[in-house]
């Protein structure tokens, strides 16, 4: 018959490691298990705009039609309307006659020049007048003078 300890036979002890063989060290310990990450949030598009009708193609540019070119005695005149009046009535009224044979833009600034032209020389004629009388009556007054 057999006898428990047959069947489990015991170890023999462990023998003390000598000094020709080093003792090796410990295991690490193994790591602590994670659990698995969360998963990702959904995402969705936002919701469309409700009550607007669909986006429209846009509409195709077009190009400026090329601006008209403005006389230059019109220009003129406005200018020398300041500087030298009789030169503005010149070129205003030569720019009127150049504006309606080529149909140029410039019109407003010709009848402007030309008006503030004719205010200056008609400003010019009243302050001569004055003046020639002014010195007309200095010398009347100087020949009547009598020094006693």
């Amino acid at each position: 018959m057999s006898t428990p300890n047959d069947e489990n036979p015991t170890p023999a002890p462990a023998t003390p490691p000598t000094a020709a063989e080093p003792t090796a060290p410990p295991a690490a310990p193994a790591p602590p298990a994670y659990e698995a990450a969360p998963p990702a949030a959904p995402t969705y598009a936002p919701p469309a705009a409700p009550g607007y009708p669909p986006a429209y193609q846009a509409t195709p540019t077009y190009a400026y039609a090329p601006a008209r070119k403005t006389n230059i005695f019109a220009i003129l005149s406005l200018v020398f309307a300041f500087v030298f009046s009789v030169l503005g009535i010149v070129f205003g009224h030569v720019a009127l006659s150049q504006i309606k044979r080529t149909g140029e833009d410039g019109h407003g600034l010709a009848v402007a020049g030309l008006i503030v032209s004719y205010v200056f020389v008609g400003l010019s004629v009243i302050f001569i007048v004055i003046y020639v009388i002014f010195i007309f009556a200095v010398i009347g007054s100087a020949a009547t003078y009598r020094g006693y």
